[in-house]
This record gives structure tokens, C-alpha cells and sequence, in this order.
């Protein structure tokens, strides 16, 4: 009998183990450089877009970030875009697994790939030193309407999201 429920037990833990090895791995975000940014904004052209740059290792950002992701949600069938860009660096892909894990977004995210800082920061917003949290807003015809660059609060977020979409 003792070897019978011994048996059992290694057959369902060899199961939960099968089944572990079985599901995929949340993929990582796609990463993009300056081109690959201005392919993403012709991908939305024709929608309004939101597109938040974030890291882990900033605060404002992952307190944002929440809020982001429900605003996101509340405004999806209105026709709001949202995508995030992650600033995290190689040594923070763990982090950020998690905290996507965590927050479950319901927007793509992009990573930035090392190099050319400046020249990203330029062709997202010229004068923007790469701060962050950031957010640049775009209209329906692919233009920029608008950015914070700082932590905002959800009135100013609404305010602005509701502002987009008006246009």
C-alpha cells in the first residue's frame, strides 16, 4: 500500500513537473533602436497612441505603470493605443520579466536596445534628456500632441487621454 501511494505521488509530481517544462516562458519584449521606434508609430498611424517609456529601477515608473495599464484598459474600446518601451538594461531583464509578470499588461511593451541614447531620446522628443517615467502622446495622423515628462497622476492622464481621443 506505502509503495502503491509512493508511486502515485511521483507520477503526479513527474506530471506537475511535465506540465511546468510544457508552458511556454513569457516572451521577452522585442527590442527596438531609433528605426524600429519609428516603425512602431507607422504600425499605429491612424489610431491614438500612448507610448510610455519606463524601467524597474525607477520608482515614479512602477507606480505609474498600474495606473497606465487600468486607463489602458478603460480606454481600449474607445480606440486608445497604448505601448510601453522599457529602458531596463541586460542586467535588469530579471526584474523586468517580473514586474511584467506582476502587472500583467494588456499593451505590448518594447525594450530599447544598447546604444545610440541620444539619438533615441531625439527622434521620441527633441529636447527630452531621457527621464523618465515619460509618456509622448500621438493623434489619429501620426504627430506628436503632447508629453509629460515625470510622474503624473490619473486626473492629468484622463485629462490628456481624453483630450486624444477627442481629436
Amino acid at each position: 500500500m506505502k509503495l502503491r501511494i509512493a508511486l502515485a505521488g511521483l507520477l503526479v509530481a513527474g506530471g506537475l513537473a511535465l506540465a511546468a517544462a510544457q508552458t511556454p516562458a513569457p516572451k521577452d519584449p522585442e527590442m527596438i533602436d531609433t528605426q524600429g521606434y519609428q516603425k512602431l508609430l507607422q504600425q499605429y498611424k491612424g489610431k491614438p497612441l500612448l507610448v510610455t517609456f519606463w524601467a524597474t529601477w525607477c520608482e515614479p515608473c512602477r507606480d505609474e505603470y498600474p495606473m497606465l495599464n487600468e486607463l489602458a484598459k478603460q480606454y481600449a474600446p474607445q480606440g486608445l493605443k497604448v505601448v510601453g518601451v522599457s529602458l531596463d538594461q541586460d542586467g535588469d531583464l530579471i526584474l523586468m520579466r517580473r514586474f511584467l509578470v506582476r502587472y500583467k499588461p494588456i499593451f505590448p511593451n518594447y525594450r530599447k536596445k544598447k546604444g545610440e541614447e541620444d539619438a533615441f531620446v531625439q527622434a521620441v522628443l527633441p529636447g527630452w534628456n531621457g527621464s523618465i517615467p515619460a509618456s509622448v502622446f500621438y493623434g489619429k495622423d501620426g504627430q506628436q500632441v503632447g508629453h509629460f515628462v515625470g510622474a503624473g497622476d490619473h486626473d492629468t492622464y484622463e485629462a490628456a487621454i481624453k483630450m486624444l481621443l477627442s481629436k
